[in-house]
């Protein structure tokens, strides 16, 4: 949980600074498998001190869950960025791989994000809903264009992805999940 500070006013430009290193710093640690990192690495890569660190996130956990939160922030923005440039189909194809981009993210993530799975946190279910609804808009759009079918809603589609991302544990995922997802879309499209 974040520290209140936050809550009742606007971060100084410094602060939010400091704070975005803190992210970036700890999602680098994660993402290249130092999952066991600790709070003064993590701080010392960002620059800052220990004491920094504690008055943005109060615990470990707070910083793990709001580095994920993070994540599934910028990737639920990209739907409008992609309807705004591609078709609503090719902008679905893109999103879809960006979903399995994620779960590659996830993957180096894994054992940082059990901590927080352990706790009552609601960022999953938050961002489960986030992804679905994300998944819809784009159905959405698809449907509306005449290029997507009109029986699978968000959810059902996110499940499938949930399927395919599951085999990360295995050598070689990422490039086997790619394909099984161009062959999820392919079932997607109207011909």
């Amino acid at each position: 949980m974040e520290v209140s500070l936050t809550a009742s006013r606007p971060l100084r430009r410094d602060a939010r600074r400091n704070r975005e290193a803190l992210l970036a710093a700890a999602r680098a640690a994660f993402l290249d498998g130092d999952t066991d990192a600790h709070v003064e690495d993590i701080a010392r890569s960002a620059g800052v001190a220990v004491g920094t660190l504690y008055r943005h996130f109060e615990t470990r956990e707070a910083l793990i869950e709001e580095v994920y939160r993070k994540e599934v922030d910028d990737l639920c923005a990209e739907p409008d960025h992609l309807l705004g440039q591609y078709a609503p189909a090719e902008a679905l194809r893109r999103f879809l791989l960006l979903l399995v981009d994620h779960a590659a993210v996830g993957k180096g993530m894994s054992v940082a994000l059990e901590s927080i799975m352990a706790s009552d946190s609601p960022v999953f279910d938050d961002a489960r809903s986030r992804m679905s609804d994300a998944l819809t808009r784009l159905l959405d759009a698809g449907v509306a264009a005449g290029t997507v079918r009109d029986d699978v809603t968000g959810p059902t589609l996110l499940r499938a992805l949930g399927g395919i991302c599951a085999m990360r544990v295995s050598d070689g995922w990422l490039d086997e999940a790619r394909t099984i997802t161009r062959l999820l879309l392919d079932g997607l499209l109207h011909r």
